[in-house]
């Protein structure tokens, strides 16, 4: 049997890459058996395998300074290892290396951890030790140009890590120690919005939903003109419900978050420039 079906029958076997496959038959000499050896003991075999599972559960991490903020999402199959000690760690380094290539996953991949491995390699050997699928599923980051950042971290499992994280970006600091910017984050945790505001909603979001308003109000029974006046009332409500400066201020329900921002300075408002919030699994 030729090299090249030897590494052909490793893939098989194993699931490893054609690279590391081709390196451990040079290295067991060309004996099957040892090959597979080779790469159990580099954890890829075992990894390999588990990257075909689900991976819905795990945590979202913040990091940043006074120029910039950082947010990740890391997977794992489960809340319990979510919490284990080895994931968190790995997590809360990663989380300040994403902060240092500014959220791009590709460099993040090849930056070296403290161990001098590079985090695909520590993310090999962290499947293979804890025996599940690990993926870093996104990433993205706010620099400070033009506004002052701020954050709120829900479900918190350690500083900086969490089930929900939200970060916004306001056009200017009111005050010192003025927390409005942590209560808005806080804000958009809890209310998930879609937009700053309404025009901000995408537009083939809108139609669906208008689309479904329409039929069914429609199949109720209702007349074609009362059908047309009652869904544009809905989709008012719609807009407004998904609208970041339309919502209800989820401190004060006589008040929208507009409200509060005028309220901070009358003159001058404060305005959202931006906002991102991360959800453990969502969409997955």
């Amino acid at each position: 049997m030729s090299d090249i079906e030897k590494v052909k029958k490793l893939r098989e076997a194993t699931g490893a890459g054609f690279k590391d496959c081709n390196q451990a038959i040079k290295e067991s000499k060309g004996d099957l058996d040892k090959a597979i050896e080779i790469l159990r003991v580099k954890g890829i075999s075992k990894a390999s395998k588990k990257m075909s599972r689900d991976a819905k559960e795990g945590v979202i991490a913040v990091s940043g300074d006074d120029k910039k903020i950082s947010l990740m999402e890391v997977n794992c199959e489960t809340d319990f290892v979510a919490k284990n000690e080895d994931f968190v760690s790995f997590v809360k380094e990663l989380s300040d290396l994403n902060n240092n290539v500014n959220s791009n996953t590709e460099d993040l991949k090849k930056s070296k951890m403290s161990n001098g491995q590079s985090v695909d390699e520590n993310l090999i050997a962290l499947i293979a030790k804890i025996g599940e699928k690990i993926t870093i599923r996104r990433a993205e980051y706010f620099d400070k140009s033009n506004g002052t950042n701020f954050f709120y971290v829900h479900s918190a499992i350690e500083k900086g890590i969490g089930k929900i994280i939200s970060i916004v970006k306001l056009d200017r600091a009111f005050k010192e120690n003025d927390d409005i910017g942590t209560k808005i984050a806080m804000h958009i945790a809890a209310l998930n919005p879609l937009a700053i505001d309404k025009d901000g909603i995408d537009k083939k979001l809108v139609d669906k939903e208008l689309e479904i308003i329409k039929a069914e109000i429609t199949n109720s029974g209702k007349p074609a003109d009362m059908a047309e006046k009652i869904s544009k009332g809905k989709i008012s409500k719609f807009l407004n419900d998904n609208s970041l400066l339309n919502q209800i201020w989820i401190m004060d329900p006589k008040k929208k978050v507009s409200d509060v921002l005028k309220e901070k300075s009358p003159e001058q408002p404060l305005k959202v420039l931006n906002f991102v919030r991360y959800k453990v699994g969502e969409g997955v």
